[in-house]
């Protein structure tokens, strides 16, 4: 069985000592994503075998190296059943396994296609996908959220999905949500105020959050302060950080040279540096990305240094906006 974040008090669930770098899986489980840079990142035809092969080589890296914390979505292809797979093959027991419900995959490992997951929050769905995530991995489940909330999510308002993840979480899975768009602080809040017979439903969130697109931090900060288990997705800003434009390459030159490291470590860094954020993922494509990701764990950021990286942000809706013209490739 993997591990749970655990429930000792009525403040809420374990989180980590200090913030710490997880995997997620959303740029190996399926052939197509709008990551920056995956013509050179991915194996040669990104068959099922070899994206297999890569996941399970990234996966077997990561543990190696420390991590311990594995996030996937039954939208990400077949991330589910690789992860399963891995997790089949060796005892690793505490290995802390969350996944997302709330899209369905529907590209049939294509990289182009019209509409690569369709999303809907409906109790059917979640009772739907609940069931295909434990066919694949079982008890091992320890984090099970709603795939990308939004304000108008009907979500934040079905009684009867509420008490649904409530039976959930009585068996020991710690429910949570996922958010995106430029209202991520307005979800956030909506989903703290849920209530499931007096105790609160929601405790963990997972956000993006990058020196780019920072408005979710103070709903962040918020749910930590609840006892949430507070995760950052997206830290390198879909690769804009790990290959940055020209401008902001030249605001980041003497934060790089200072800390003698990379773009990517940097980014993740800044997250790290965040004093509500629990896990920072990874969305690693290849040995080499993660090996870099992971040196984000010993820079130790100045507060000027996160001074000139706030300088960085965007408005929030020219960020998403530049988010959902990013091609899947």
């Amino acid at each position: 069985m993997a591990t749970r974040p655990q429930s000792p008090a009525p403040a809420g669930p374990a989180r980590p000592a200090a913030p710490r770098i997880g995997l997620g899986l959303a740029a190996v489980g399926r052939p197509g994503y709008i990551n920056l840079g995956r013509d050179r990142d991915l194996p040669p035809g990104r068959g099922v075998g070899a994206m297999r092969e890569r996941t399970h080589e990234l996966l077997d890296r990561a543990y190696e190296s420390g991590v311990r914390d594995f996030d996937a979505a039954r939208s990400y292809g077949r991330a589910e059943e690789f992860l399963a797979e891995w997790l089949d093959a060796a005892e690793r027991p505490d290995a802390v396994v969350s996944s997302k419900w709330g899209y369905t995959y529907t590209a049939d490992w294509r990289v182009q296609a019209e509409a690569h997951e369709v999303k809907d929050h409906s109790l059917a769905t979640y009772q739907r996908q609940l069931a295909e995530t434990r066919a694949l991995l079982g008890d091992r489940l320890a984090i099970y959220q709603i795939h990308s909330v939004t304000p108008d999510s009907p979500a934040l308002t079905d009684a009867a999905l509420h008490h649904a993840l409530a039976e959930l979480a009585a068996e020991g899975v710690l429910v949570g949500l996922s958010t995106s768009g430029p209202e991520q602080g307005e979800a956030i809040r909506a989903a703290l105020a849920i209530t499931v017979d007096g105790e609160p439903l929601f405790r963990c969130v997972q956000a993006t959050w990058n020196p780019l697109e920072p408005s979710a931090g103070p709903a962040l900060a918020e749910a930590y302060a609840a006892g949430c288990r507070v995760m950052v997705k997206e830290a390198m800003a879909n690769g804009r950080l790990a290959v940055p434009e020209p401008l902001v390459a030249e605001a980041l030159a003497p934060l790089v040279a200072a800390h003698d490291i990379t773009h990517d470590a940097l980014a993740l860094a800044a997250a790290l540096h965040q004093p509500w954020a629990s896990v920072v993922l990874s969305g690693a494509a290849t040995a080499a990305q993660l090996d870099s990701n992971l040196t984000a764990l010993t820079v130790r950021l100045t507060p000027s240094d996160l001074t000139t990286l706030s300088a960085l942000a965007e408005p929030p809706t020219t960020y998403w906006r530049h988010r959902a013209s990013l091609p899947w490739n």
